[in-house]
Protein backbone atom coordinates (compact mmCIF):
# COMPACT_ATOMS: atom_id res chain seq x y z
CA UNK A 1 0.00 0.00 0.00
CA UNK A 2 1.06 3.60 -0.58
CA UNK A 3 1.37 6.28 2.08
CA UNK A 4 -2.27 7.27 1.54
CA UNK A 5 -3.47 3.73 2.24
CA UNK A 6 -4.37 3.09 -1.38
CA UNK A 7 -3.02 0.23 -3.46
CA UNK A 8 0.09 1.32 -5.30
CA UNK A 9 0.03 1.65 -9.07
CA UNK A 10 3.01 0.60 -11.17
CA UNK A 11 4.49 2.75 -13.92
CA UNK A 12 6.80 1.75 -16.76
CA UNK A 13 9.51 4.42 -16.89
CA UNK A 14 12.19 2.72 -18.98
CA UNK A 15 12.59 0.02 -21.63
CA UNK A 16 15.50 -1.74 -23.30
CA UNK A 17 15.82 -4.30 -26.09
CA UNK A 18 18.52 -6.38 -27.72
CA UNK A 19 17.23 -8.43 -30.67
CA UNK A 20 17.93 -9.60 -34.19
CA UNK A 21 15.97 -6.53 -35.35
CA UNK A 22 18.39 -4.20 -33.62
CA UNK A 23 19.78 -3.05 -30.30
CA UNK A 24 17.80 -0.27 -28.64
CA UNK A 25 14.06 0.35 -28.58
CA UNK A 26 14.14 2.97 -31.34
CA UNK A 27 15.85 0.71 -33.86
CA UNK A 28 13.85 -2.35 -32.80
CA UNK A 29 10.49 -0.59 -33.00
CA UNK A 30 11.26 0.98 -36.37
CA UNK A 31 11.93 -2.52 -37.73
CA UNK A 32 8.73 -3.86 -36.17
CA UNK A 33 6.66 -1.07 -37.73
CA UNK A 34 8.27 -1.68 -41.10
CA UNK A 35 7.50 -5.41 -40.92
CA UNK A 36 11.16 -6.38 -41.25
CA UNK A 37 12.22 -10.00 -40.92
CA UNK A 38 15.23 -10.49 -38.65
CA UNK A 39 15.34 -14.25 -39.21
CA UNK A 40 18.31 -15.09 -41.42
CA UNK A 41 20.88 -17.85 -42.03
CA UNK A 42 22.94 -18.50 -38.89
CA UNK A 43 26.47 -17.10 -39.08
CA UNK A 44 27.70 -17.24 -35.47
CA UNK A 45 29.19 -20.75 -35.56
CA UNK A 46 29.87 -23.59 -38.04
CA UNK A 47 26.61 -25.34 -38.89
CA UNK A 48 28.30 -28.69 -39.57
CA UNK A 49 25.51 -31.30 -39.76
CA UNK A 50 22.61 -29.05 -38.72
CA UNK A 51 19.67 -29.18 -41.10
CA UNK A 52 18.00 -26.21 -39.40
CA UNK A 53 20.16 -23.28 -40.46
CA UNK A 54 18.10 -20.14 -39.70
CA UNK A 55 17.61 -18.11 -36.54
CA UNK A 56 17.04 -14.68 -35.07
CA UNK A 57 20.70 -13.97 -34.27
CA UNK A 58 21.75 -10.67 -32.70
CA UNK A 59 24.15 -9.18 -35.23
CA UNK A 60 24.85 -5.56 -34.25
CA UNK A 61 25.95 -6.09 -30.65
CA UNK A 62 29.36 -5.05 -29.34
CA UNK A 63 29.64 -5.54 -25.56
CA UNK A 64 32.41 -2.92 -25.42
CA UNK A 65 29.86 -0.38 -26.64
CA UNK A 66 26.69 -1.59 -24.96
CA UNK A 67 27.97 -2.76 -21.54
CA UNK A 68 29.34 -0.41 -18.87
CA UNK A 69 31.29 -2.57 -16.41
CA UNK A 70 34.31 -4.84 -16.77
CA UNK A 71 32.61 -7.81 -15.04
CA UNK A 72 29.87 -7.73 -17.68
CA UNK A 73 32.44 -7.72 -20.47
CA UNK A 74 33.64 -11.06 -19.11
CA UNK A 75 30.13 -12.55 -18.85
CA UNK A 76 28.17 -14.93 -21.06
CA UNK A 77 26.25 -13.38 -23.96
CA UNK A 78 22.91 -13.86 -22.23
CA UNK A 79 24.07 -11.67 -19.33
CA UNK A 80 25.57 -9.12 -21.71
CA UNK A 81 22.30 -8.83 -23.63
CA UNK A 82 20.35 -8.41 -20.39
CA UNK A 83 22.86 -5.92 -18.99
CA UNK A 84 22.79 -3.85 -22.16
CA UNK A 85 18.97 -3.79 -22.27
CA UNK A 86 18.87 -2.88 -18.57
CA UNK A 87 21.29 -0.01 -19.17
CA UNK A 88 19.05 1.34 -21.94
CA UNK A 89 16.00 1.07 -19.70
CA UNK A 90 17.64 2.76 -16.71
CA UNK A 91 19.00 5.57 -18.88
CA UNK A 92 15.54 6.17 -20.37
CA UNK A 93 14.00 6.19 -16.89
CA UNK A 94 16.23 9.08 -15.84
CA UNK A 95 17.19 7.35 -12.59
CA UNK A 96 20.64 8.21 -11.27
CA UNK A 97 23.02 5.30 -10.80
CA UNK A 98 24.00 3.88 -8.47
CA UNK A 99 20.40 4.14 -7.26
CA UNK A 100 20.14 6.56 -4.34
CA UNK A 101 18.13 4.08 -2.27
CA UNK A 102 19.35 0.75 -3.55
CA UNK A 103 17.73 -1.16 -0.69
CA UNK A 104 14.33 -0.17 -2.10
CA UNK A 105 15.12 -1.50 -5.58
CA UNK A 106 14.97 -4.98 -7.12
CA UNK A 107 16.72 -6.71 -10.02
CA UNK A 108 14.62 -9.62 -11.25
CA UNK A 109 16.25 -10.73 -14.48
CA UNK A 110 15.94 -14.31 -15.64
CA UNK A 111 16.91 -16.67 -18.43
CA UNK A 112 15.30 -19.82 -19.69
CA UNK A 113 18.62 -21.53 -20.42
CA UNK A 114 21.40 -19.48 -18.81
CA UNK A 115 24.92 -19.50 -20.21
CA UNK A 116 24.60 -22.20 -22.87
CA UNK A 117 27.46 -20.93 -25.02
CA UNK A 118 29.78 -20.96 -22.00
CA UNK A 119 28.73 -24.48 -21.00
CA UNK A 120 29.10 -25.76 -24.55
CA UNK A 121 32.62 -24.29 -24.81
CA UNK A 122 33.57 -25.85 -21.48
CA UNK A 123 32.46 -29.32 -22.61
CA UNK A 124 34.25 -28.87 -25.92
CA UNK A 125 37.47 -28.00 -24.08
CA UNK A 126 37.16 -30.96 -21.72
CA UNK A 127 35.91 -33.73 -23.98
CA UNK A 128 37.18 -32.80 -27.45
CA UNK A 129 40.33 -30.78 -26.84
CA UNK A 130 41.14 -32.83 -23.69
CA UNK A 131 42.05 -29.77 -21.65
CA UNK A 132 42.72 -30.23 -17.95
CA UNK A 133 40.28 -27.49 -16.85
CA UNK A 134 37.63 -25.10 -18.08
CA UNK A 135 37.87 -21.31 -18.13
CA UNK A 136 37.94 -20.06 -14.49
CA UNK A 137 34.77 -18.01 -15.03
CA UNK A 138 32.76 -20.91 -16.45
CA UNK A 139 30.57 -21.33 -13.38
CA UNK A 140 29.79 -17.64 -12.97
CA UNK A 141 29.01 -17.25 -16.67
CA UNK A 142 26.71 -20.26 -16.74
CA UNK A 143 24.37 -19.84 -13.78
CA UNK A 144 20.91 -18.43 -14.44
CA UNK A 145 21.12 -15.68 -11.80
CA UNK A 146 24.24 -14.07 -13.26
CA UNK A 147 22.33 -11.52 -15.35
CA UNK A 148 20.34 -10.34 -12.31
CA UNK A 149 23.56 -10.01 -10.33
CA UNK A 150 25.30 -8.04 -13.09
CA UNK A 151 22.36 -5.63 -13.33
CA UNK A 152 22.49 -5.23 -9.56
CA UNK A 153 26.20 -4.42 -9.67
CA UNK A 154 25.82 -2.02 -12.61
CA UNK A 155 23.13 0.07 -10.91
CA UNK A 156 23.66 -0.33 -7.18
CA UNK A 157 20.54 -2.46 -6.56
CA UNK A 158 20.73 -3.88 -3.03
CA UNK A 159 17.18 -5.13 -2.48
CA UNK A 160 15.74 -8.39 -3.89
CA UNK A 161 18.02 -9.72 -6.65
CA UNK A 162 17.37 -13.06 -8.35
CA UNK A 163 16.59 -14.71 -11.66
CA UNK A 164 13.38 -16.38 -12.78
CA UNK A 165 13.38 -19.51 -14.92
CA UNK A 166 10.21 -20.78 -16.58
CA UNK A 167 11.24 -21.52 -20.15
CA UNK A 168 9.36 -19.21 -22.54
CA UNK A 169 7.48 -17.44 -19.71
CA UNK A 170 10.65 -16.38 -17.87
CA UNK A 171 10.62 -12.65 -18.66
CA UNK A 172 6.87 -12.31 -18.11
CA UNK A 173 7.20 -13.99 -14.72
CA UNK A 174 10.09 -11.67 -13.81
CA UNK A 175 8.11 -8.58 -14.79
CA UNK A 176 4.99 -9.85 -13.03
CA UNK A 177 6.83 -10.61 -9.78
CA UNK A 178 8.47 -7.18 -9.87
CA UNK A 179 5.04 -5.63 -10.42
CA UNK A 180 3.68 -7.44 -7.37
CA UNK A 181 6.64 -6.37 -5.22
CA UNK A 182 6.15 -2.71 -6.08
CA UNK A 183 2.39 -2.84 -5.67
CA UNK A 184 2.74 -4.47 -2.25
CA UNK A 185 5.22 -1.84 -1.07
CA UNK A 186 8.22 -4.20 -0.81
CA UNK A 187 10.26 -2.03 -3.20
CA UNK A 188 9.83 1.24 -5.09
CA UNK A 189 11.78 0.43 -8.27
CA UNK A 190 12.51 -2.78 -10.18
CA UNK A 191 14.55 -3.67 -13.23
CA UNK A 192 12.88 -6.75 -14.68
CA UNK A 193 12.90 -9.03 -17.71
CA UNK A 194 15.22 -11.65 -19.16
CA UNK A 195 18.12 -12.34 -21.48
CA UNK A 196 18.69 -15.35 -23.73
CA UNK A 197 21.53 -16.52 -25.97
CA UNK A 198 20.50 -20.04 -26.90
CA UNK A 199 21.49 -20.10 -30.57
CA UNK A 200 24.44 -22.47 -30.29
CA UNK A 201 25.31 -25.70 -32.08
CA UNK A 202 24.39 -27.91 -29.13
CA UNK A 203 21.16 -26.05 -28.45
CA UNK A 204 20.13 -26.27 -32.09
CA UNK A 205 20.79 -30.03 -32.05
CA UNK A 206 18.54 -30.37 -28.99
CA UNK A 207 15.74 -28.34 -30.56
CA UNK A 208 16.08 -30.25 -33.83
CA UNK A 209 15.58 -33.49 -31.93
CA UNK A 210 12.17 -32.26 -30.70
CA UNK A 211 11.05 -31.62 -34.30
CA UNK A 212 9.58 -28.21 -33.48
CA UNK A 213 11.87 -25.95 -35.55
CA UNK A 214 11.05 -24.69 -39.01
CA UNK A 215 13.69 -24.78 -41.78
CA UNK A 216 11.82 -22.04 -43.65
CA UNK A 217 10.71 -19.29 -41.24
CA UNK A 218 8.32 -18.38 -38.44
CA UNK A 219 4.72 -18.10 -39.75
CA UNK A 220 2.37 -17.92 -36.75
CA UNK A 221 -1.28 -18.84 -37.29
CA UNK A 222 -0.71 -19.31 -41.03
CA UNK A 223 -1.67 -22.38 -43.02
CA UNK A 224 1.94 -22.90 -44.06
CA UNK A 225 3.40 -22.79 -40.54
CA UNK A 226 5.70 -25.72 -39.85
CA UNK A 227 7.49 -24.87 -36.62
CA UNK A 228 9.09 -22.06 -34.70
CA UNK A 229 12.46 -20.32 -35.18
CA UNK A 230 14.88 -19.64 -32.33
CA UNK A 231 15.71 -16.04 -31.55
CA UNK A 232 17.91 -14.43 -28.92
CA UNK A 233 18.37 -11.13 -27.09
CA UNK A 234 16.83 -9.39 -24.08
CA UNK A 235 13.82 -7.34 -23.09
CA UNK A 236 13.97 -5.28 -19.87
CA UNK A 237 11.56 -2.85 -18.21
CA UNK A 238 12.12 -0.35 -15.41
CA UNK A 239 9.04 -0.49 -13.21
CA UNK A 240 8.35 2.10 -10.56
CA UNK A 241 5.76 3.05 -7.98
CA UNK A 242 3.63 5.63 -9.79
CA UNK A 243 3.87 8.24 -7.03
CA UNK A 244 7.62 7.71 -6.75
CA UNK A 245 7.95 8.31 -10.49
CA UNK A 246 5.76 11.41 -10.38
CA UNK A 247 7.66 12.85 -7.42
CA UNK A 248 10.92 12.84 -9.37
CA UNK A 249 9.33 14.14 -12.57
CA UNK A 250 9.84 10.97 -14.59
CA UNK A 251 8.33 10.46 -18.02
CA UNK A 252 5.81 7.67 -17.62
CA UNK A 253 5.61 5.44 -20.68
CA UNK A 254 2.73 3.21 -19.60
CA UNK A 255 1.10 1.57 -16.61
CA UNK A 256 1.46 -2.12 -15.83
CA UNK A 257 -2.07 -2.92 -14.70
CA UNK A 258 -2.39 -6.66 -14.26
CA UNK A 259 -0.60 -9.99 -14.08
CA UNK A 260 -1.86 -13.57 -14.21
CA UNK A 261 0.06 -16.83 -13.88
CA UNK A 262 -1.11 -20.44 -13.97
CA UNK A 263 0.10 -23.94 -14.73
CA UNK A 264 -1.64 -26.44 -16.99
CA UNK A 265 -0.44 -29.28 -14.72
CA UNK A 266 -1.07 -31.56 -17.68
CA UNK A 267 1.81 -32.17 -20.07
CA UNK A 268 5.40 -31.02 -20.64
CA UNK A 269 4.93 -30.38 -24.37
CA UNK A 270 1.30 -30.48 -25.49
CA UNK A 271 -0.43 -27.16 -24.68
CA UNK A 272 -3.69 -26.93 -22.77
CA UNK A 273 -6.58 -24.49 -23.17
CA UNK A 274 -7.65 -24.12 -19.55
CA UNK A 275 -4.28 -22.94 -18.19
CA UNK A 276 -3.83 -20.07 -20.69
CA UNK A 277 -7.51 -19.18 -20.37
CA UNK A 278 -7.26 -18.82 -16.59
CA UNK A 279 -4.01 -16.82 -16.84
CA UNK A 280 -5.66 -14.28 -19.16
CA UNK A 281 -8.75 -14.11 -16.95
CA UNK A 282 -6.66 -13.60 -13.81
CA UNK A 283 -4.64 -10.83 -15.50
CA UNK A 284 -7.83 -9.04 -16.56
CA UNK A 285 -9.33 -9.36 -13.07
CA UNK A 286 -6.06 -8.14 -11.53
CA UNK A 287 -6.19 -5.09 -13.80
CA UNK A 288 -9.89 -4.59 -12.99
CA UNK A 289 -10.70 -4.67 -16.70
CA UNK A 290 -13.26 -6.47 -18.82
CA UNK A 291 -12.32 -8.36 -22.00
CA UNK A 292 -13.76 -5.51 -24.10
CA UNK A 293 -11.15 -3.10 -22.71
CA UNK A 294 -8.27 -4.85 -24.50
CA UNK A 295 -7.59 -3.53 -28.00
CA UNK A 296 -4.33 -5.32 -28.88
CA UNK A 297 -3.06 -8.74 -27.85
CA UNK A 298 0.52 -9.78 -28.51
CA UNK A 299 0.06 -13.53 -28.82
CA UNK A 300 2.53 -16.18 -27.76
CA UNK A 301 2.11 -17.36 -31.36
CA UNK A 302 5.05 -19.74 -31.83
CA UNK A 303 3.97 -21.07 -35.26
CA UNK A 304 3.71 -24.65 -34.07
CA UNK A 305 0.54 -26.44 -35.15
CA UNK A 306 -1.02 -27.24 -31.78
CA UNK A 307 0.14 -24.11 -29.96
CA UNK A 308 -1.47 -21.64 -32.35
CA UNK A 309 -4.81 -23.46 -32.45
CA UNK A 310 -4.96 -23.79 -28.67
CA UNK A 311 -4.06 -20.15 -28.07
CA UNK A 312 -6.72 -19.07 -30.55
CA UNK A 313 -9.33 -21.19 -28.74
CA UNK A 314 -8.23 -19.80 -25.36
CA UNK A 315 -8.48 -16.22 -26.63
CA UNK A 316 -12.00 -16.89 -27.96
CA UNK A 317 -12.97 -18.43 -24.63
CA UNK A 318 -11.75 -15.39 -22.68
CA UNK A 319 -12.88 -12.60 -24.99
CA UNK A 320 -16.14 -14.01 -26.32
CA UNK A 321 -17.74 -11.77 -28.99
CA UNK A 322 -15.03 -9.13 -28.45
CA UNK A 323 -12.49 -11.56 -29.93
CA UNK A 324 -13.76 -10.55 -33.38
CA UNK A 325 -12.84 -6.90 -32.67
CA UNK A 326 -9.50 -7.67 -31.07
CA UNK A 327 -6.27 -6.91 -32.92
CA UNK A 328 -3.86 -9.82 -32.49
CA UNK A 329 -0.35 -10.40 -33.78
CA UNK A 330 2.70 -12.52 -33.15
CA UNK A 331 5.85 -10.45 -33.57
CA UNK A 332 7.84 -13.70 -33.31
CA UNK A 333 7.29 -13.76 -37.07
CA UNK A 334 9.90 -10.95 -37.19
CA UNK A 335 12.24 -11.48 -34.22
CA UNK A 336 11.91 -15.22 -33.74
CA UNK A 337 11.16 -17.04 -30.52
CA UNK A 338 13.48 -15.42 -27.97
CA UNK A 339 12.59 -18.14 -25.45
CA UNK A 340 13.00 -16.81 -21.90
CA UNK A 341 13.52 -13.25 -23.17
CA UNK A 342 10.40 -13.34 -25.37
CA UNK A 343 7.98 -11.89 -22.82
CA UNK A 344 10.32 -8.95 -22.18
CA UNK A 345 10.80 -8.15 -25.85
CA UNK A 346 7.05 -8.46 -26.46
CA UNK A 347 6.22 -6.29 -23.43
CA UNK A 348 8.16 -3.51 -25.15
CA UNK A 349 6.07 -4.13 -28.28
CA UNK A 350 2.86 -3.77 -26.25
CA UNK A 351 3.95 -0.47 -24.69
CA UNK A 352 5.11 0.97 -28.01
CA UNK A 353 1.93 -0.16 -29.79
CA UNK A 354 -0.12 1.69 -27.18
CA UNK A 355 2.02 4.82 -27.25
CA UNK A 356 1.94 5.16 -31.04
CA UNK A 357 -1.49 3.70 -31.82
CA UNK A 358 0.00 1.08 -34.11
CA UNK A 359 -0.72 -2.65 -34.32
CA UNK A 360 2.32 -4.64 -35.49
CA UNK A 361 1.88 -7.26 -38.18
CA UNK A 362 2.18 -11.00 -38.24
CA UNK A 363 4.41 -11.24 -41.30
CA UNK A 364 4.69 -14.20 -43.66
CA UNK A 365 0.96 -14.89 -43.37
CA UNK A 366 -0.39 -16.64 -46.46
CA UNK A 367 -3.83 -17.74 -45.33
CA UNK A 368 -5.28 -18.73 -41.95
CA UNK A 369 -4.45 -22.16 -40.64
CA UNK A 370 -7.25 -24.50 -39.69
CA UNK A 371 -8.77 -23.36 -36.39
CA UNK A 372 -7.03 -19.97 -36.58
CA UNK A 373 -9.86 -17.52 -37.09
CA UNK A 374 -8.88 -14.23 -35.38
CA UNK A 375 -7.63 -10.95 -36.85
CA UNK A 376 -3.89 -11.66 -36.73
CA UNK A 377 -2.98 -8.39 -38.52
CA UNK A 378 -1.61 -10.25 -41.54
CA UNK A 379 1.57 -8.99 -43.24
CA UNK A 380 1.12 -5.24 -42.68
CA UNK A 381 0.74 -3.33 -39.43
CA UNK A 382 -2.02 -0.79 -39.11
CA UNK A 383 -2.93 2.29 -37.16
CA UNK A 384 -5.49 1.88 -34.42
CA UNK A 385 -6.30 3.75 -31.24
CA UNK A 386 -5.18 1.40 -28.49
CA UNK A 387 -6.30 1.68 -24.90
CA UNK A 388 -5.06 -1.50 -23.18
CA UNK A 389 -2.79 -4.29 -24.37
CA UNK A 390 -2.17 -7.87 -23.30
CA UNK A 391 0.99 -9.95 -23.70
CA UNK A 392 0.80 -13.77 -23.57
CA UNK A 393 3.69 -16.07 -22.65
CA UNK A 394 3.00 -19.81 -22.55
CA UNK A 395 5.92 -22.15 -21.87
CA UNK A 396 6.91 -25.80 -22.06
CA UNK A 397 5.66 -27.54 -18.95
CA UNK A 398 2.38 -25.64 -19.18
CA UNK A 399 3.71 -22.51 -17.44
CA UNK A 400 1.59 -19.49 -18.33
CA UNK A 401 2.18 -15.79 -17.62
CA UNK A 402 0.10 -12.88 -18.91
CA UNK A 403 0.73 -9.13 -18.57
CA UNK A 404 -1.77 -6.29 -19.11
CA UNK A 405 -0.55 -2.77 -19.89
CA UNK A 406 -2.48 0.48 -19.94
CA UNK A 407 -1.73 4.02 -21.12
CA UNK A 408 0.33 6.38 -19.00
CA UNK A 409 -1.94 7.89 -16.32
CA UNK A 410 -2.72 11.60 -16.66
Amino acid sequence: MGLNGKERRVAVTGMGVVSCLGTGVEKFWAAIKAGENGIKPIEGFPLMDLYISIGGEVRDFDPRVHCITKPLLLADRYSQYAGAAALQAVQQSGLETPFKNGERAASIVGSGAGGLATLEKAYEDLFIHKKKATHPLTLLRTIGSSAAAHVSIDHGIRGPVFGTVSACSTAAHAIGLAFQMIRSGAVDIAVAGAGEAAITYGSMRAWQAMRVLSPDGCFPFAKRRNGTVLGEGAGILVLEDLEHARARGATILAELCGFGMTSDAADMVNPDIEGPTRAMQIALADARLSPGDIDYLNAHGTATTANDINETRAIRKVFGPHANRLSVSSTKSMHGHCLGAGGGVEAVVCVQAMREGFVPATIGFDEPGQGCDLDYTPNEGRKREIGYTMSNSFAFGGLNAVLVFGPAPN
